[in-house]
């Protein structure tokens, strides 16, 4: 017979979900309404619902119809972007930690952020334009996740420890690969390049394929979370119970290597989030990955956004890299989780 959790449990999850929601909802206002031009609610929603454009009662030029150009042209698509790449990179981790059994595994530990890299980086070398660069990133990606599956298993079934080993050699490999084009670029790229390595949202283009990933990777998980809480517990429970592991790990493995793949292309490499926020989560949430994946998801997606909006207005007209304040968020959070009892560090459960 199918156990139920107790209503206490479910509305409580439900409750953080809608607070999580909210969360999510109120960095985008933050995103929209923070920079150099202010913005009012009003310009704001006649930006999101209006016509937009030429403003007939106040000419061209008015300070109304270029809010809403602002709005509706640079802060919109960026603040998407940043909640995709964050949305994406948090539900990323949290299936790696279930994935792998270790609390410490974030998206980037399978070597997909180095694979990356080299494709991004390779890109800017030879001067093709941004495109390019996107489209050398994703193929990066996929080429590193590739071939840490295929090595991983070999000839027979893969494990954890064997992916991950090789996931850190491969890393390692693209890691300085990425260092040996820094070495020959010329002076003029460097900035970019290490822009793009530390996270930048300033390029990352149109949000809604990211977007659209992150529904897609939350639409194809949810039916699998209750065997993902069994997974967690181990494979022999988990084969026990009826769960078809080496499927269910494989499919894993892909879905957060394509979430990880899509924020990396768009917004370049940015730590702590896939590792912090599933942890975080965890804490306010339990183990139960039918609400921690979502609950993650709108967290992450959150996080990013915030970190995005300091990023561009902290030290205003100039821009940090993303990633450096997801760094100084994520490090003392982390630190925190560190000195945590070991049963909160330990294997997520179900």
């Amino acid at each position: 017979m199918k156990k139920t959790p107790p209503v206490s449990t479910r509305r409580r999850a439900l409750l953080t979900l809608l607070l999580l929601a909210l969360l999510g909802l109120a960095s985008l206002f933050v995103a929209l309404a923070a920079g150099s031009i202010a913005v009012t609610p009003g310009d704001m929603l006649a930006a999101l619902f209006g016509s937009g454009g030429i403003d007939s009662a106040h000419g061209a030029h008015s300070p109304h119809s270029l809010a809403a150009e602002v709005v509706r042209e640079l802060r919109l698509p960026r603040a998407l972007a940043a909640f995709a790449c964050g949305g994406l990179l948090a539900l990323a981790g949290a299936l790696m930690q279930v994935l792998l059994r270790n609390p410490l595994a974030d998206p980037y530990v399978l070597g997909i952020s180095g694979g990356a890299a080299v494709g991004a980086l390779g890109a800017m070398l030879a001067g093709l334009p941004l495109l390019f660069v996107n489209g050398g990133a994703f193929a990066g990606a996929l080429g590193a996740m590739l071939l840490v599956f295929g090595l991983a298993r070999g000839e027979g079934a893969w494990t954890q420890t064997r992916l991950l080993l090789t996931g850190v050699i491969v890393a390692a490999g693209c890691g300085a690969a990425a260092a040996l084009i820094l070495s020959v670029a010329q002076e003029q790229a460097l900035r970019g390049m290490l822009f793009w390595l530390m996270g930048d949202l300033a390029h990352a283009g149109a949000p809604w394929p990211a977007l659209a990933l992150l529904a897609l990777a939350l639409a194809l998980a949810a039916p699998f979370a209750r065997d993902l809480n069994l997974l967690a517990r181990g494979d022999l429970t988990a084969r026990a119970l009826g769960v078809p592991v080496a499927r269910l790990r494989g499919g894993v493995y892909l879905l957060a290597s394509l979430a990880t793949a899509t924020a990396v292309t768009a917004a370049g490499s940015i730590g702590f989030v896939g590792l912090v926020v599933p942890h975080l989560t965890r804490l306010a949430i339990g183990n139960d990955q039918r609400v921690l994946l979502p609950a993650a998801a709108l967290a992450g997606g959150a996080l990013l956004t915030l970190a995005d909006t300091l990023a561009r207005t902290v030290v205003a007209p100039q821009q940090l890299p993303v990633g450096v304040l997801t760094a100084l968020i994520g490090v003392p959070l982390f630190l925190f989780l560190l000195a945590r009892s070991q049963k909160t560090m330990g294997t997520p459960g179900p």
